[in-house]
């Protein structure tokens, strides 16, 4: 074995920063720090226990949290939508009841229902309802 190439085998102190545990061995580094150990980690342990290394657990559970509002809100623009076409498929409907059979007149007002405003379309629904 050639001299002088090879690290020195010292005495080392292992020390767990997650749970406090220090153990001697021997290594080439006289001191070593590590984040879980056999004591605390949970595949040994049998428990969950979360070691926040720079708010990374935080953050993803705010990330969670964020995405479980997300898809209520979407759904909630859906249905909101489709209640509002389901409208305005209604009052059309009452409209071609009221007009008559004609196809003219039923081409006319839908038409006239599509170009209107929603307030006005409704208004005047009502006005021919009361004539």
């Amino acid at each position: 074995m050639r001299t002088g190439i090879h690290p020195e085998y010292v005495d080392s102190k292992i020390t767990c920063m997650s749970c406090g545990t220090e153990w001697e061995t021997r290594s080439t580094k006289p001191e070593i720090r590590i984040e879980l150990c056999s004591n605390c980690h949970p595949f040994y342990t049998g428990q969950q226990r979360i070691v926040d290394t720079a708010g990374q657990v935080e953050r993803f559970m705010n990330r969670l949290e964020r995405a479980d509002d997300e898809p209520r809100r979407k759904k909630a623009e859906r249905r909101r939508r489709r209640m509002e076409q389901r409208r305005q498929m209604r009052s059309q409907e009452e409209q071609l009841l009221v007009v008559g059979g004609s196809p003219e007149a039923a081409g006319a007002a839908m038409e006239a229902a599509a170009e209107a405003p929603e307030g006005e379309a409704e208004a005047e629904s009502t006005a021919e309802t009361t004539d």
